[in-house]
């Protein structure tokens, strides 16, 4: 195996010191013309490439930002990652995305591991419903900001979004359109924004003289496409089948569609779904979803906004104020919803 090329084979190279190296890396304008083209020159020829993990140890300030989500195959997390990179970008930092899974346990190996990378500042979306995850990196003193997540409990920042509101456009919109028994494929029920999706779908009905019996909740391991079609097979076997599904995601609303097209169910004449996130793929279903939207580029934009603002603060540049920033979600309507009954 070929060895790394190190400062001090450059300064060989050159006929010069090591400090000299250093001075042109770090500190051009403080070296001879000469002198700087004779290192630049060596470091060109031997492909030497500083080493930033030591100079950041060095410096006690590193220039990585650690993401972690509950599922990068989600293109909605793919969204929070790219305005989430935007900022970083801007602020000359880099990021570090990772995927939990919905796992805790993996969750917990992933901050271990930005805590031994000892990055920046960490964005987080929880995998842990315990919060015992955030408790023990909560120890290491790494500033992290809670991304989909409102921060309960907790003085650090969050970004979110109003998920109570976004259950009642969902089911209002459905309750409008003459439903009266809807199903709510619900995700796994630990996580806060399946639990505030279905409240907010609960206050819709109440609001239309409907009680939470209108409401059959079909709940879900994963948040993901098999598990839309697991709901979708058990949906079809109801004796009394709702006329209607909300789905706590667009890929699970996407699952349920397969299963109904499989089974040769009209959406949305025999069935209407209502999905939540408005991902790429919603408008482009065999039949465009209805969804629930999320700002989720702004939401990563505002969550590293955020942190970097509080890793400033412990440099001495300027001051911070732990927030709590709650998005309003929107509703589109497309064709899966359309049919009045």
């Amino acid at each position: 195996m070929a060895q790394s090329v190190g400062i001090k084979d450059v300064a060989r190279a050159a006929g010069v010191s090591v400090g000299t190296v250093s001075n042109v890396i770090n500190r051009p304008d403080t070296v001879a013309s000469e002198t700087r083209a004779r290192v630049q020159s060596a470091i060109e020829r031997l492909g030497y490439v500083r080493s930033e993990s030591a100079r950041q140890l060095r410096a006690g300030r590193s220039r990585i930002m650690g993401l972690l989500v509950l599922d990068m195959g989600n293109p909605f997390f793919v969204d929070v990652a790219r305005g989430a990179e935007r900022a970083a970008r801007a602020a000359g930092l880099g990021v570090m995305v990772c995927n939990s899974a919905q796992n805790a346990a993996e969750e917990a190996d992933y901050l271990a591991l930005f805590a031994e990378q000892r990055v920046r500042g960490v964005l987080l979306t929880p995998a842990d419903a315990t919060g015992r995850n955030i408790e023990t990196f909560r120890r290491h003193g790494i500033p992290f900001v809670l991304v989909d997540r409102v921060a309960e409990g907790t003085t650090e920042c969050s970004v979110s979004v109003d998920d109570v509101a976004g259950g009642a456009l969902a089911v209002r919109h459905l309750v409008d359109a003459g439903h009266r028994s809807i199903a709510y494929v619900s995700g796994p029920p630990g996580l806060n924004q399946v639990r505030d999706r279905r409240t907010g779908a609960l206050n819709a009905l109440a609001e239309a003289g409907l009680g939470p019996e209108a409401l059959r909740e079909l709940p879900t391991e994963r948040l993901d496409v098999a598990a839309g079609r697991d709901a979708g097979a058990r949906l079809l076997g109801l004796a009394d089948r709702p006329t209607a599904v909300f789905c706590a995601n667009d890929l699970l609303a996407l699952g349920v569609l397969q299963a109904m097209y499989a089974a040769g169910v009209t959406v949305p004449d025999d069935l209407a779904i209502v999905g939540y996130d408005d991902i790429e793929f919603a408008a482009a279903a065999a039949v465009p979803l209805t969804s629930v939207r999320q700002p989720a580029v702004t939401m990563g934009a505002l969550a590293a906004e955020l942190l970097l603002e509080e890793t400033e603060q412990g440099e001495g540049r300027g001051s911070h104020e732990h927030r709590r920033v709650v998005l309003q979600p929107e509703l589109v309507v497309r064709r899966s919803s359309l049919a009045a009954r």
